[in-house]
């Protein structure tokens, strides 16, 4: 690989207490060209994210001292760098918290290495095309009811007022919006806004469709469950 193709690729901050995971993680990234930097704690993750810009951060959860939650929830005040959570724990609700406070992708531990570059190159791909966009989806802005959605500007109005929504509520939301009136399975919806078959773990989209809900109103549009389905954007007065 070129010199010119190992820049291109991008830098990758890898956080671990463990000296193993770091050093296992950084081999494999380093020989797929990417540029690896290390931390082990929390807050010298955060210096080196402010400081160099990174393209990703993988990020463990169980760190010493300042958490894994609490580092992304930090990044995520200034930052809109893509992340990647590592967890020894399996548990549903640290990838709903994780992926709520920001995360762009989970993997639990012990994890293959090449799934994790894999992983890697899958989120920088959406990230690239979130940023860059594509000239008829990322680009538009659609409507539905009061309900006004640029991707562009990533930005939501409900009847003029502005929305507050994390990343993926809003990535979500302007997934439903243009397919409105059209039913999407849970796992489509997994597939078009985390990018990946999240293995199953519909219940973040559960989650997510909630706090859309709470968000929505007075938008003249609401999220209706089609039962044993998934979802889809309805006018209020079709909403079941």
């Amino acid at each position: 690989m070129t010199g010119a193709e190992r820049q291109a690729t991008g830098r990758v901050v890898v956080v671990d207490d463990d000296a193993h995971i770091r050093e296992l993680a950084s081999l494999y990234l380093q020989k797929e060209g990417f540029e690896v930097q290390t931390a082990a704690d929390g807050p010298s993750a955060i210096d080196l994210v402010e400081r160099d810009r990174p393209a990703l951060v993988v990020l463990d959860l169980m760190l010493p001292g300042m958490s894994g939650f609490d580092v992304c929830k930090r990044l995520r005040q200034d930052s809109a760098v893509p992340i990647i959570m590592l967890t020894a724990r399996d548990e549903d609700v640290d990838k709903i918290v994780g992926l709520e406070l920001g995360a762009d992708d989970y993997m639990t531990k012990p994890f293959n290495p090449r799934e994790l570059v894999a992983r890697v190159r899958a989120v920088l791909r959406r990230s690239a095309a979130g940023g860059a966009g594509d000239a008829k989806q990322q680009a538009g802005i659609v409507s539905a009811g009061a309900l006004r959605v640029d991707r562009a500007r990533r930005e939501a109005h409900a009847g003029g007022r502005a929305l507050e929504l994390r990343t993926k509520e809003f990535d979500l939301l302007a997934t439903l919006v243009e397919n409105a009136g059209i039913v999407l399975t849970r796992e489509q919806l997994l597939d078009r806004v985390w990018g990946y078959s999240f293995y199953g773990e519909t219940r973040t989209v559960d989650v997510h469709v909630q706090h859309l809900r709470a968000k929505l109103a007075g938008s003249g549009v609401g999220i209706q469950t089609v039962r044993g389905v998934g979802y889809k954007l309805v006018e209020v007065g079709d909403e079941g």
